[in-house]
């Protein structure tokens, strides 16, 4: 099944600059692997080299954080979309 994956700015470039795609995949983790096969590079800018999430990025199925969740092992059903979405920090 294909999901849509919403795409933050800073990470567009590695997507020809397109805010969605559509990726196969029946887990969060799948879903980063079809990432990085259609778009090299984008799953080290995700990911930490252990799969887990770098602590500075969310990732939110249908508008849930997945770390609430199951993490990357989250399941995802066709019609759910993903949000990357970069943390913002300052003072």
């Amino acid at each position: 099944m294909s999901i849509n994956v919403r795409i933050p700015t800073p990470l567009r470039t590695l997507t020809q600059n397109q805010e969605i795609v559509e990726i196969q995949g029946s887990t969060v983790s799948e879903i980063i692997d079809g990432l990085e096969q259609t778009f090299p590079g984008l799953k080290a800018r995700i990911c930490k080299e252990d799969g887990e999430l770098h602590r500075f990025l969310n990732i939110y199925l249908n508008n849930e954080d997945i770390r609430f969740k199951n993490g990357v092992s989250t399941t995802v059903t066709e019609g759910d979309e993903l949000s990357i979405i970069p943390a913002i920090a300052g003072g």
